[in-house]
């Protein structure tokens, strides 16, 4: 039986594969007119396994492909990568030849005995004289983890390809497919290439619904244990398609929670499988993390993207920005403005931001609170979201000052992050769930928390004026109605020199929304 596959290139023999057949053909249809494609997207994207699919769709008969690999090349000498790639590239000819099931031509044996590669213009001579022994086959050359090249060689091997692709007449390579993290615009160390102005810009998609849909539904067809249609929703919209978190929650789900196979997969199933993935340390999770603690500016720019609807410009020339969508964490919206890509990552990028402990967690609670946050449940065992969030605001007013004492806390988001915090804090205690569920990628922050199959929906923003404040009230209301939440609840925090505390209650096209701004005080009151 098939499986789905968090670790690397899957295999339709052995791994649920979605079929990319629209992009595919694109991709092969660039490929047949000899583009000079570059596909650079961050880790775990799909990338390779889209690239093997590719060249599996070319003719035999009309093309010959080579596929090598930088990964391991950043720390050689010039002629030590050369000489490395000749030996790939060989060994790659003898490994495309086997499956075939034919034998070399004399020529081509002869040419690989002769040919010793030291720097770009003997590879250029190579790919020339392999062209002319492969007689009637084009070449074509995949070259994967590209961003791997040492900075010694880019420019020169960069302008080699250039140059081949320039010549058109007899070229070889007839095409070539560069793979990568990095592009080629951030490997153009000496800024001396225009950059590679010959290039093909291909951008893999995430899955769409459908094709999550697809993925599922193969093994689905195999075992005969069904989805249910909303647990299909939510795994996209949680992972906005991204290939590995979509098959780590497919794991999860029909590997690692032993629901029975007659049983159906639902949204309690769904429910835990998400808080697995979310605690657990992946792989993909862990680069992501990695990446944005390097440098704590990326906190700033992240819960600005996040917390203001005026948003900030999709701008590649900022540093910040570009590192972040090099690292998948922030993509381009379609109105041009930044988003971060999936709610899973937003919700581990405010875990990874928030302090282990506030300092603050005892003044929780007020003085005559009898049972904790238990306190805040029903006798039937339902959330009393307007008493637990008027608590908060009263712990906001009891803290005063002592907020802007939070460990690595920017003072603008300091009333999110304890927002966040005593809502974690309160759900582990009740035994519900807590997750994102972040609408437009900016602008509000969305925290759905779930107990005893009821959804109570916070959302969370900062004060940019009364026509957003109204605004969001609205867009509150038609996103309750949507998830069918019990509560919505609408928490501003006010960071003007002379904020307008708000406590009000509303119904808004059929739902109750309690909406509250809260003050956040700007510095410590002089003595």
């Amino acid at each position: 039986m098939r499986c789905f596959e968090t670790r690397g290139p899957v295999y339709p023999e052995d791994n649920y594969v979605v079929a990319r057949t629209d992009e595919l053909s694109d991709f092969v249809n660039r490929l047949e007119k000899g583009r000079y494609i570059v596909l650079f997207a961050p880790r775990q994207t799909g990338k390779t396994t889209f690239f093997r699919s590719a060249l599996d769709k070319l003719a035999a008969e009309t093309y010959f492909p080579i596929q090598i690999d930088f990964q391991a090349s950043n720390n050689l000498e010039p002629f030590e990568f050369y000489e490395g790639i000749y030996d790939d590239i060989r060994e790659e000819i003898e490994n495309v030849f086997q499956r075939r099931g034919s034998m070399p031509s004399e020529a081509l044996e002869q040419l690989l005995d002769n040919t010793k590669l030291t720097n770009h213009l003997s590879m250029r001579r190579f790919f020339r004289r392999l062209s002319d022994v492969l007689e009637n086959q084009k070449v074509v050359l995949i070259i994967d983890e590209f961003d791997g090249i040492p900075r010694t060689v880019v420019s020169d091997f960069l302008y080699t390809l250039r140059h081949i692709y320039l010549s058109r007449k007899h070229r070889s390579p007839h095409t070539v497919g560069i793979v990568g993290v990095k592009s080629i615009t951030q490997l153009n160390y000496d800024r001396s290439i225009s950059p590679f102005n010959i290039q093909d810009e291909f951008k893999l998609p995430n899955f769409t619904l459908d094709q999550v849909h697809e993925l599922l539904s193969q093994y689905t067809e195999e075992v005969g244990q069904p989805f249910d249609p909303a647990v299909i929703e939510s795994i996209h919209k949680q992972t906005a398609g991204q290939p590995v978190l979509v098959n780590r929650f497919a794991q999860i789900l029909t590997e690692e929670l032993d629901i029975a196979k007659s049983d159906p997969i639902t949204m309690q199933h769904f429910s835990k499988a998400h808080v697995q993935l979310l605690r657990e340390g992946h792989t993909n999770i862990d680069h992501l993390i990695t990446n944005i603690r390097r440098n704590r500016r990326f906190e700033s720019l992240l819960m600005k993207i996040a917390s203001y609807d005026e948003g900030t410009e999709f701008n590649l020339y900022n540093e910040l920005i570009n590192e972040l969508a090099t690292y998948g964490v922030i993509a381009e919206g379609d109105d041009g403005m930044c988003e971060i890509v999936n709610p899973i990552y937003h919700y581990c990028i405010i875990r990874a931001f928030k302090p282990i402990v506030n300092g603050l967690e005892q003044e929780y609670l007020p003085e005559d609170n009898r049972a904790g946050f238990q306190d805040y449940l029903t006798p039937d065992g339902q959330i009393q979201m307007a008493a637990l969030l008027d608590n908060f605001r009263d712990f906001i007013a009891r803290a005063g000052f002592k907020i802007l004492q939070v460990p690595d806390t920017p003072r603008e988001y300091v009333g999110q992050h304890l927002l966040f915090a005593y809502l974690e804090q309160f759900v582990q205690i009740v035994g519900g769930t807590l997750y994102l569920e972040v609408q437009t990628g900016r602008g509000r922050i969305d925290i759905l928390i779930l107990h005893h199959q009821r959804k109570y929906i916070v959302e969370t923003k900062i004060w940019g004026g009364e026509i957003r404040y109204q605004a969001g009230k609205t867009q509150l209301a038609a996103y309750v109605k949507l998830e069918k939440a019990v509560d919505g609840c609408y928490v501003v925090f006010d960071h003007r020199k002379e904020p307008e505390p708000r406590v009000e209650t509303e119904i808004l096209d059929g739902s109750t929304i309690r909406s509250y701004v809260i003050p956040v005080i700007q510095e410590r009151p002089s003595t």
